[in-house]
């Protein structure tokens, strides 16, 4: 397998969490043969876009996958964070032309139900890494 270039976002906002998706995707990666070259904290997943942008416009980076987990407050705030941050990171994987992953979770969880979904980290290793082998 070619070995691609994959560019990762994580948030750390919800640290615990995002910090064992951040090692699942690692692993996953590593397990694939492709390497995370690039990686860009963000203090939240409402900040993701903007790093996720300024990978895709490097040309050493094949795909990005983006890592954060929004918990449910008092309020709707995670579903707004939800919608738009999802919008925009499918919005560049478009305008980039390149495979953006979303490895993010929420809205409506707990943290409880975002530490039982560490796994996506894993997922959004396989997803891009399918995306760029089948558009080759």
């Amino acid at each position: 397998m070619k070995e691609y270039r994959i560019g990762m976002v994580a948030a750390e906002f919800n640290y615990e969490v995002t910090s064992l998706m951040m090692e699942r995707a690692k692993a996953e990666a590593d397990f694939l043969g492709v390497k995370i070259s690039k990686t860009i904290m963000v203090p939240g997943v409402f900040e993701i876009p903007m790093a996720a942008k300024r990978l895709l416009e490097m040309e050493d980076i094949d795909a990005v996958v983006t890592v954060g987990a929004v918990i449910t407050g008092e309020t709707k705030h995670d579903e707004v964070v939800v919608a738009q941050a999802s919008r925009k990171i499918m919005d560049l994987g478009l305008e980039y032309d390149k495979p953006v992953g979303f490895g993010i979770t929420g809205p409506g969880m707990t943290e409880l139900q975002a530490m039982d979904r560490i796994e996506k980290g894993r997922d959004v290793i396989d997803a891009v890494v399918k995306m760029l082998q089948r558009l080759e």
